[in-house]
């Protein structure tokens, strides 16, 4: 069944290459992002763990932990790490789940009934603090994934889960905000000192509240 928004991330213990994991217990009270790839030694996919090795600064100081996973072996990894390293020049500094029986593939429907191969979709799942799926997206083999874009999802993400608002479309870090339907003009007042723009009842902007 496919894992939908909200819900509880499955649990599972596995084997990385920075050894022995149980997701929950890994994650503990961070956010976390969990990427998928086909298999080892795939071009763009070597790009991809390239890229977020170079990110992994921005993602620790979002309080956000990163793991790969591939369906080949610790062993096989370790060996496709090495050209990671060599030809994106950096060093990978996050684990890379083995899954070589795709039990965790299937655990979170990574395999899609139409993939070529039937092989893992190159799935990523955004999970807060409380276990729970607050994204899902899911990429065609031939096309690298955005990790900015993904930094700024995270990053509405953690300041809707703590104010009353939204993010609109193309938002970035310090951009206005939009204010929750739910919350009245004078309950609004309170809670954003900086004030709002009633562009229309339903719509209203305030500059991002923790800035």
């Amino acid at each position: 069944m496919a894992i939908r928004l909200g819900d509880e991330a499955p649990d599972f213990s596995a084997q990385t290459t920075e050894g022995q994991i149980n997701f929950h217990q890994w994650i503990g009270d961070h956010w976390a992002v969990l990427f998928s790839h086909p298999a080892d030694y795939t071009p763009v996919c070597t790009t991809e763990l390239g890229a977020v090795a170079k990110l992994k600064p921005e993602f620790d100081q979002r309080g956000v932990k990163v793991v790969g996973l591939s369906v080949d072996a610790v062993d096989s990894h370790l060996g496709w790490i090495r050209d990671i390293n060599e030809t994106q020049q950096t060093t990978v500094n996050f684990p890379i789940i083995a899954d070589p029986e795709r039990r965790i593939a299937q655990l979170y429907d990574m395999i899609h009934p139409n993939a070529l191969n039937n092989m893992t979709v190159r799935s990523v799942f955004v999970i807060g603090p409380d276990k729970r799926v607050k994204l899902t997206l899911t990429y065609p083999a031939s096309t690298g994934r955005n990790f900015d874009e993904l930094l700024r999802v995270i990053d509405s993400l953690q300041l809707t889960a703590k104010f009353s608002v939204a993010t609109p479309a193309n938002w970035r870090e310090g951009d206005d905000c939009i204010i929750s339907p739910s919350v009245s003009d004078a309950d609004a007042a309170q809670r954003f000192p900086k004030g709002f723009q009633r562009l229309k009842p339903y719509l209203r902007v305030t500059p991002q509240p923790d800035r």
